[in-house]
């Protein structure tokens, strides 16, 4: 059932939209501040269905990375060079832009560098990826000046695994609960209006606008921006797949060591530290199609591995607590690279970030909002 909307509601928030954006997110805040930038007068809305932005924006990992060594050995499997060097400098110059908008104290900004590590058994991929570490780092030289992967011993303590671990400098975290604060902050603060608990069901193109059909109401808009990641296919027809990641933290460990963001099994496996906590995710692997799902929720397949590999390998020393488990929504694709696209006369989309929102997402919404 429609609510009613007053007058006041109708001439303040709901007459002249010239651009409503869906999505809260990394990319539609983004979207946003570009467009204030370019329009400083126009009139801009945010449509959330979420109390908060919902899919992955608020529940990622903090990782500010753009891929390890094995995952781009992979991509270049199926990609060109050319296209894998194009890819990995979306997400690095998105960093970068993140970094400027908002300021490395507001985003709890730590370059502590990233870790590749490699459980005993793996060991085709340990040799593929030591086979071709110069390789990926001469592909990437022109971007970093600099070799970015080099090869360390693990000094973490870590269990069951090779004792070399493949070191990036490049790497950093940041507390994504704080840049997403900052990012609405800023777009608030800029005249952007955000109504959350407001599910876009439906669109229709006219010759001038768009009506937008929302749980609650509708009302017309100049242009429509599509910022939903992986629930995206669900209005825009998009090649994206949702792709939900479980994610464990435990309660604070003393005297804990480890300082730094590292991956496992080609990406699939993530942890970190948040001061002396552990944050770790990832177990799609075990069950993609389950994990294809836009229903958030926590799995006993997934969550016993993540307490496993946490006993087995990570914190083989320390007894500990899972304090919170959650999910995210991410939005994959039958390629890394995301859609950014002029669908109509007045729909857009920027969506498809293939797990790496944090890094690139910021940059494509900056190309969605050039778009126009």
């Amino acid at each position: 059932m429609h609510t009613n909307l007053s007058y006041w509601e109708i001439k303040n928030w709901f007459s002249e939209v010239d651009f409503t954006i869906v999505g809260s997110g990394i990319v539609g805040l983004h979207a946003a501040l570009r467009l204030r930038e370019r329009f400083p007068d126009k009139k801009i809305i945010i449509l959330e269905k979420g109390i908060l932005p919902e899919g992955a924006s608020t529940k990622n990992a903090g990782f500010a990375c753009f891929g390890s060594l094995s995952e781009i050995i992979d991509d270049l499997k199926n990609q060109s060079e050319e296209e894998v060097f194009n890819l990995i400098s979306k997400r690095w110059q998105g960093l970068q832009l993140l970094r400027k908008n908002l300021g490395d104290e507001l985003i709890d900004f730590k370059p502590y560098g990233g870790y590749e590590l490699f459980l005993e058994k793996e060991e085709d991929t340990f040799d593929e990826c030591l086979n071709n570490l110069d390789k990926v780092n001469n592909l990437l030289f022109p971007l970093f000046k600099s070799s970015v992967f080099k090869q360390q011993e693990d000094k973490f303590g870590f269990k069951n695994i090779k004792s070399t671990t493949i070191y990036n400098s490049f790497e950093a975290q940041i507390d994504t609960g704080k840049m997403m604060q900052s990012l609405l902050k800023l777009t608030l603060s800029k005249g952007i209006l955000i109504l959350n608990n407001q599910k876009v069901t439906d669109y229709i193109e006219q010759s001038e606008d768009v009506q937008v059909i929302t749980n609650d109401f509708q009302f017309s808009s100049k242009k429509i921006f599509f910022a939903t990641n992986g629930f995206a296919g669900q209005l825009t027809n998009q090649d994206v797949k949702p792709a939900r990641a479980q994610v464990v933290i435990t309660k604070p460990i003393p005297d804990l060591n480890i300082k730094g963001t590292f991956h496992m099994d080609k990406g699939y496996y993530y942890f970190r530290n948040i001061e002396n906590r552990i944050l770790f995710g990832g177990g799609r692997n075990l069950d993609f199609e389950g994990e294809t799902t836009t229903n958030f929720g926590n799995t006993n397949l997934i969550q016993n591995q993540l307490e496993r590999l946490l006993k087995e390998v990570i914190l083989p020393e320390h007894s500990f607590e899972i304090d919170y488990r959650w999910s995210g929504i991410m939005g994959m694709g039958s390629t890394k690279n995301p859609i950014v696209q002029q669908l109509s006369d007045h729909v857009y989309c920027g969506v498809r970030l293939g797990g790496m929102g944090v890094a690139i997402g910021s940059l494509i919404g900056k190309e969605l909002a050039d778009l126009v």
